[in-house]
């Protein structure tokens, strides 16, 4: 039997489709979103928790950025009702063998901070990596409380111990690897029904 030429292309997930929300829209990441980006980035309270402080400098940033592009998982958040492009989000290392996929290099301009954006996002990816994967992870660095407080607010279970992973600054940084499992989601904090 002849298999279907399409096949492979209809099981590889999307990993950059537009998610609109109520109050927020995620689009995949543009070069023409460059300077918009930058702009929002350009806050160094927004990186003091990350494992790259520096980040609001712009050409650190645009290293940020230009990974994001070259990634094709990645996406700009938009206020819906400004159209002001208010942050960044991306897939990341999708395992089709444990159905599981990464979801990090997060930020959100510090207006957007509190009030269920963050929450908003979060369920609009969830919600599509959920139709082909099993389990998201996000790996949050260990002296990062304000990530990990956001994390257990969305229902997000630590991992056992700590992990450390190279980072595009050459240091190796150590996370705590959290995670939400589909089902998990289902019935948590961020659930439609919840």
């Amino acid at each position: 039997m002849a298999q279907n030429p399409y096949h492979r292309l209809m099981s590889t997930p999307n990993l950059q489709p537009t998610l609109i929300g109520p109050r927020l829209t995620l689009r995949p990441i543009r070069p023409s979103d460059w300077s918009a980006l930058a702009d929002a980035a350009a806050d160094p309270d927004i990186w003091a928790g990350h494992t790259q402080t520096d980040r609001y400098k712009t050409d650190v940033f645009r290293g940020f950025f230009d990974t994001a592009i070259a990634s094709h998982s990645a996406f700009v958040v938009v206020d819906n009702e400004t159209g002001a492009l208010i942050g960044s989000s991306r897939y990341h290392n999708h395992d089709a063998a444990l159905s599981e996929i990464e979801i990090g290099w997060t930020f959100l301009t510090r207006p957007y901070w509190g009030g269920g954006y963050n929450a908003e996002m979060k369920r609009l990816l969830l919600a599509h990596a959920f139709t082909f994967v099993e389990t998201v992870v996000f790996w949050v660095a260990v002296e990062n409380e304000i990530s990990a407080k956001a994390m257990a607010k969305i229902g997000g279970r630590a991992r056992e111990g700590t992990i450390s992973r190279p980072d595009p600054d050459g240091s190796n940084d150590m996370y705590r690897v959290f995670e939400i499992t589909k089902d998990a989601f289902a019935r948590g904090p961020l659930s439609q029904t919840a």
